[in-house]
Formats: C-alpha cells, sequence, structure tokens
C-alpha cells in the first residue's frame, strides 16, 4: 500500500531494500549507485526493488529520512527532559554532533552537495526529512525551556537554528575543508561544551 509518498509501496522486503540501499549510497554515492548493485545487495529482484520504489531518488531519501529518524528517537529517548536546560543542550548537542560527524552523516552531505546541480530536489528534500525534522524538536525544546522560567529567548526559531551551528564549530571546517573524518571524544566535548556557555550565556537565565 502507498505510505504516503507518491511512488513509494511497502511490502515484506521493505526493510530489506532499505538496508541493502543504505551500503550501495554510503559506498558509491548516488549517482555511482546502481539499481543493479542495490538489488544485489538487499538480496531481491529488480522487479521486487521498483515495486517498492519507482525511482532511485525515491530510495535515497527514504534512506535518509529513517537514519534521521532513527537519530532523533534515539536522542529524545535518552534525555532527561526534567533534567537542567543546560544538561538537556549539551546531551542534544553531543547526539548531533556524533550524526553529522559519523561515516552516514558526512556521506549523505557530501551526496547532496555533490548532486545539487543535477538534483536541487535531493538536497531540499533531504532538509525536510532530516535537518527540518531535528529543528522542530529543537523549537520544542525550547519552547519548554521557556516556559519553565530557564530561558529568554524572543526569537524561538532563531535561537533552534543557531544552536546546532554552535555545536559546528572547528569539527565541520575541517571536515568539508581538510578532509578529516575522525574526530576525538574530547574533540567533540570540547565543542559542544562551549556552543552550550555561549548559548546560556546568550539566553538563560542566571540561576539555569
Amino acid at each position: 500500500m502507498p505510505d504516503g509518498n507518491s511512488g513509494i509501496k511497502r511490502g515484506r522486503k521493505f526493510d530489506q531494500v532499505l538496508e541493502g540501499a543504505r551500503d550501495v549510497f554510503l559506498r558509491d554515492g548516488f549517482e555511482g549507485a546502481s539499481v543493479d548493485d542495490i538489488a544485489r545487495a538487499a538480496q531481491v529482484s529488480k522487479a521486487t526493488l521498483y515495486s517498492y520504489f519507482s525511482d532511485k531518488r525515491l530510495l535515497f531519501m527514504e534512506v535518509a529520512n529513517r537514519e534521521c529518524n532513527r537519530q532523533a528517537e534515539n536522542t529524545l529517548a535518552s534525555i532527561d527532559m526534567d533534567a537542567p536546560i543546560s544538561e538537556v543542550l549539551r546531551k542534544v548537542g553531543c547526539e548531533m554532533v556524533n550524526f553529522i560527524m559519523s561515516h552516514f552523516g558526512q556521506r549523505i552531505f557530501r551526496i547532496c552537495v555533490a548532486e545539487a546541480d543535477r538534483f536541487p530536489e535531493l538536497g531540499r528534500e533531504f532538509y525536510d526529512s532530516g535537518p527540518s525534522l531535528i529543528r522542530s524538536k529543537m523549537i520544542e525544546l525550547l519552547e519548554c525551556a521557556v516556559e519553565r522560567e530557564e530561558m529568554v529567548i524572543d526569537d524561538i526559531e532563531l535561537a533552534a537554528d543557531q544552536f546546532p551551528e554552535l555545536c559546528k564549530a572547528d569539527l565541520f571546517p575541517r571536515m568539508i575543508f581538510r578532509g578529516e573524518i575522525d574526530f576525538t571524544d574530547a574533540e567533540k566535548a570540547r565543542v559542544v561544551d562551549g556552543a552550550v556557555k555561549v548559548f546560556m550565556a546568550c539566553y538563560g537565565r542566571p540561576d539555569s
């Protein structure tokens, strides 16, 4: 049955197809990934693959969407929302950085950039299914912090955009421009701790 996205249908081997596609996209990129290779990795026929996904773009977006949703769910499940907001932000920041700097996160970003000219909708759809989802969760988190009088924020949407950018300081430019792919826990913690301090200095109440 259709799952709400035109061109996508679910079936018994749907998850199997996604896992195979994930491996091939990470290895070969979007353009380099062939339907034959994806079907082989998923151990299904091409006919089965096409019965679930009418084109490769939809398959790529479903893979990206699933990973982003998994990240968001894992992050929310591991956070004590009743903890002080600085602790919650530190946990959220660590989860964000771990995902962005993971092999999958780096590969997805590079695929979207590489295909931007030919498939500009790829980046837009990835943003809607991934970063936009995280942004919505950040807005909810900050709204709760304001209601509990832990923070004072005039423009919550702007603040929700600022925090992830603070968490990418130093690490993201090194990844993009210097090709560094491995970062220590200490390097990531340094950036996240700094992001929380700056964010709280701007928006936090003195006793938070």
